[in-house]
């Protein structure tokens, strides 16, 4: 997996959960970037649909992602992470047992171009 694309990845799970989040955005996902709907089913397209998304998440609580692991998806384009989900409540942080997968599929230009979600392994 190229340097690049891991520090990337890394660092997109690191200002998540952050007010750089937004400031982040255009340095990780392309402009017609495609991505999972999780709370309304169906796929996001674009950065400014995705902004809108993870607003509405943050709207509600902070969800949180916990990076665990990361690696090859099978093809030189594709990244799978393992992630932990979780959400930060005044009372404090709360982790979900499970893992997920990330898949991102990357462009040409180093950015993401495509992202699903998988159960975890």
């Amino acid at each position: 997996m190229p340097a690049a694309r891991e520090a990337l990845l890394r660092r997109m799970y690191e200002v998540f959960a952050t007010d750089e989040r937004d400031t982040f955005l255009p340095h990780c996902l392309a402009p017609d970037v495609d991505w999972p709907n999780m709370l309304d089913g169906g796929r996001l397209h674009g950065r400014e649909a995705v902004r809108a998304y993870w607003a509405r998440q943050f709207a509600t609580g902070t969800p949180l992602v916990r990076l665990e692991g990361l690696g090859p998806g099978g093809s030189a384009e594709v990244t799978v992470t393992t992630v932990r989900l979780g959400v930060r409540e005044p009372s404090g942080e709360r982790w979900a047992g499970e893992t997920v997968e990330h898949v991102y599929w990357f462009g040409a230009d180093g950015l993401v171009g495509r992202m699903e979600v998988r159960a975890g392994a």
